[in-house]
């Protein structure tokens, strides 16, 4: 997506018109109009007031992404009693079919004994709670998917 787009996005989830927008940057509403088309960009002061009044980094309003932004809400709204009842294997299975089909035919044993040792390392070596050494975990395998897939790997 370009920058006129996320520019557009970031200004109607913060709920602005163009005008309000422009009044509160001190220019026209025909600008703001033409940085979300693409036709003109804000200069670099702008962007960093743009950014502030959509309460994003410089960074986050240059990759604003309306998608990303909601499902990261949607997160900070969900009560942990919410998330307890969440199915999260069925959940995701739905879109990737081997978290339903692998316990047949994976040692999942074998695999869990590796994993508590991991786990029980990290809270030695770290002092981290059972929770916080299982996100750090899920955290360090987030990152290896990553650059596997970014490496051409066979992820």
């Amino acid at each position: 997506m370009e920058l006129g787009n996320h520019l557009f996005d970031a200004r109607k989830k913060c709920g602005f018109s163009q005008e309000d927008v422009a009044e509160r940057l001190g220019v026209s509403r025909q600008t703001i109009s033409k940085w979300e088309t693409g036709e003109t960009l804000p200069d670099i002061r702008q962007a960093k007031r743009l950014s502030a009044l959509y309460h994003l980094t410089l960074d986050e309003l240059i990759d604003f992404d309306m998608d990303v932004q909601e499902v990261e809400q949607a997160i900070q709204r969900t009560s942990e009693a919410v998330e307890e009842k969440i199915d999260w294997t069925k959940a995701w299975g739905k879109r990737y079919p081997i978290l339903l089909q692998y316990q047949g035919t994976v040692n999942t044993q074998r695999y869990a004994v590796q994993l508590s040792l991991l786990l029980e390392e990290l809270k030695r070596d770290y002092g981290y709670s059972e929770l916080d050494a299982f996100l750090v975990l899920k955290d360090i395998l987030a990152q290896v998917w990553k650059a596997r897939k970014k490496a051409g790997g066979t992820v």
